[in-house]
């Protein structure tokens, strides 16, 4: 019994350990990212003009600056969705919309790291998308929790959608088994840079 009590204090203190460590390297790659956000240049045109494919950004890049204002939380979203990608921040999935983008802009990220505070938020929140380009102003109209075969919030759309997407429940230790899908509609723009 003694034995037991000591391999599960062991197995609690390394499970907290890698939780804390994935942790720190999520806050690394979130300054990382705030650091490249303040050297980028302003581009000289605007992606609001052309099709949503064309895409100026390399893996890893930050796209944006993603605010829920009622929850004042702030994150750098990075464009892409590899492993390294989503270490550094949400990452934008290639082939979608970019902010404020006529279409459909998908963002994905880990729910134990940067996308744990899409379990407080509600239909009704704005979410902001700041770039360099503009600010564009996004407002959740559903939530809902799906399969990993439903991949129906990747389908590309007429109009500008955002859809926030990270893995359920939040606190399932292991690969968990369904998504959580956040659909938000853009109500609002201004143009300008985005001030890091």
């Amino acid at each position: 019994m003694r034995s037991l009590s000591w391999l599960l204090i062991i197995a609690g203190l390394l499970l907290t350990g890698y939780g804390a460590y994935d942790f720190y390297l999520s806050q690394l790659g979130q300054d990382e990212a705030r650091q490249q956000w303040s050297e980028q240049p302003v581009p000289t045109s605007l992606p609001t003009l052309v099709p949503h494919y064309f895409n100026p950004y390399k893996p890893g890049d930050p796209v944006a600056r993603l605010r829920v204002p009622r929850l004042e939380r702030t994150l750098y979203v990075v464009e892409g969705t590899d492993q390294r990608d989503l270490k550094k921040g949400p990452g934008h999935m290639p082939g979608t919309a970019l902010p404020g983008v006529a279409g459909n802009c998908v963002i994905a990220g880990h729910r134990d790291t940067h996308f744990r505070l899409l379990s407080e938020v509600q239909v009704g929140d704005e979410v902001e998308l700041d770039t360099h380009y503009g600010t564009f102003r996004y407002r959740i109209r559903s939530m809902q929790i799906v399969l990993p075969t439903n991949v129906a919030s990747l389908k590309p759309t007429r109009d500008a959608v955002l859809h926030l997407i990270t893995c359920y429940p939040f606190n399932y230790i292991g690969h968990a088994p369904k998504r959580m899908v956040i659909e938000a509609v853009l109500e609002g723009s201004g143009t300008g840079q985005a001030t890091s």
